[in-house]
């Protein structure tokens, strides 16, 4: 058994509030939910309008498949023009 996490550090430059921030936070955990099919909880940065960080989460039985799952998910979240990957790490136990 293979968990596997990514955490991602976000930049929302267009945020001017809390609620816009929300709001792109929420599509992002939807999107990733249903194209996916994995966990997202936002980790830190609640209170900051313009930041977040992601914690994107998979399980299975093979290593390769959560591997490759989890890159295919970060290049999914780094081709959007919403926000800016600050900084990001890739776990597995």
């Amino acid at each position: 058994m293979t968990v596997g996490v990514l955490i991602i550090d976000i930049m929302i430059s267009s945020s001017a509030s809390l609620k816009e921030k929300r709001y792109v936070v929420k599509s992002i955990k939807d999107k990733l939910k249903h194209k996916f099919n994995v966990s997202v909880a936002e980790l830190d940065f609640q209170d900051k309008w313009q930041r977040s960080e992601l914690g994107i989460a998979l399980i299975s039985n093979e290593y390769s498949h959560v591997e490759n799952s989890l890159q295919k998910v970060f290049r999914f979240l780094d081709e959007s023009d919403e926000y800016e990957i600050i900084n990001y790490t890739f776990d597995y136990v």
